[in-house]
């Protein structure tokens, strides 16, 4: 009896000395950044209740002062949980921030006490604060660029976007399928959004279309904790230096009925109400007013011969869209590069789809807009000149 007590006792004590300790996981991300607010979003390993200290980017150590704490929030109340989105607002436009991420493990919630564990925070003393700036509606000219279909392949999105923190870029698209699919937290974080953390995305936003493999897998449901929106919804609006996006997400290209879904697919209804929502974006003031128009959608319209989703994309967007002044529409899914004048295929704006295995860069001033196609030695194999 006694061996069985102390075998029990060394089982208990390895295991307590093998668990991994608290920490941050992945992250930090930026997302849903405007010309007032930004999103910072990571994951920790355990349960935990997690907050943002913010400071202004000016000559004085991040420990000068104080700095105002942002939780991540619900109703009032902070929230308990993995994947930890705070979002910061009343910032001012064009406005560079430095900030640090905490978490703290929460061991045990009851109803009127918490217990709490150990405190994970990114570095200070061995490394600058992280940085970021808001977007700003009276910027004369800026760039970005889009990525579309790496399916998990860091290879290859490692050596499009190894450089863009020297491109001098805003933000970056992720116009959809950047994994094969949603079924795991793993596929996520280790399908793009480390590596892209590693190269760029703490300090350099970005947006992402959801693709049709992101509507795929048991964590698919959970897409908006991970990439929330403005909308809370993955077709949103964003305005920058005089020009008005629309992120839309054309769902998945195949009938609801097919056997591929499960019968858990309901797109149709999905782009029904899409397509409500569309119909008051390209009657606001602030899109009428905009100098330039730009749509980022996955999926492309379809042709008589398409399959279902870009056939019915065709069906209740393209109307809407047509008339309205659009000035280019960045599309992926096809993996392969194509790109069609306005007046071509029932758009009266032009339609670009960019390969996988390219970048596509766009310059933004007040005389147009620079297009160009960048393969992985960053050399232009299609540029056009969109002149307003």
């Amino acid at each position: 009896m006694k061996k069985i007590f102390l075998f029990l006792i060394l089982v208990f004590s390895l295991q307590a000395f093998s668990q991994e300790s608290f920490q941050i996981v992945s992250g930090p991300y930026l997302q849903s950044v405007t010309d007032t607010e930004a999103t910072v979003v990571w994951t920790t390993n355990r349960q935990a209740v997690s907050w943002v200290e913010l400071a202004p980017d000016d000559s004085t150590h991040f420990y000068h002062a104080p700095r105002p704490r942002y939780y991540n929030l619900s109703l009032g109340k902070k929230l308990i949980g993995t994947i930890h989105a705070v979002r910061i607002q009343n910032l001012e436009p064009g406005i560079k921030y430095r900030y640090r991420i905490y978490s703290q493990e929460v061991l045990e919630e009851n109803a009127s006490d918490v217990l709490y564990g150990k405190i994970a925070a990114s570095k200070i003393f061995k490394a600058n604060p992280f940085l970021f700036q808001t977007l700003d509606k009276d910027k004369t000219s800026f760039s970005f660029l889009t990525v579309n279909d790496i399916h998990e392949n860091n290879d290859l999105l490692k050596s499009l976007l190894r450089n863009v923190k020297n491109e001098n870029v805003d933000f970056v698209f992720f116009n959809g399928d950047m994994v094969n699919n949603m079924q795991t937290p793993e596929k996520i974080l280790n399908g793009f959004l480390n590596l892209s953390v590693e190269m760029f995305a703490s300090e350099i936003p970005f947006y992402i279309a959801r693709g049709n493999h992101e509507t795929r897998g048991l964590t698919a449901g959970r897409f908006m904790d991970y990439f929330p929106t403005p909308t809370g919804k993955p077709y949103f609006t964003l305005e920058h230096g005089n020009t008005f996006f629309i992120v839309m997400d054309g769902g998945e290209d195949k009938p609801d009925s097919d056997i591929e879904y499960g019968g858990l697919a309901a797109y149709d209804q999905f782009r029904i109400e899409e397509q409500q929502w569309l119909k008051k974006v390209v009657q606001s003031e602030p899109f009428k007013a905009a100098r330039h128009k730009i749509v980022i959608m996955h999926i492309p319209p379809g042709n008589e011969n398409a399959w279902h989703g870009p056939w019915h994309i065709k069906e209740l967007f393209v109307p809407v869209l047509n008339g309205t002044g659009i000035d280019l529409m960045l599309c992926g899914h096809i993996h392969r590069h194509a790109y069609y004048k306005d007046g071509t295929g029932g758009t009266d704006f032009p339609v670009l789809i960019n390969t996988y295995k390219n970048k596509t860069r766009v310059d933004v001033s007040d005389k147009g807009l620079v297009v160009k196609s960048l393969n992985e030695e960053n050399k232009p194999e299609f540029e056009i000149e969109l002149k307003m």
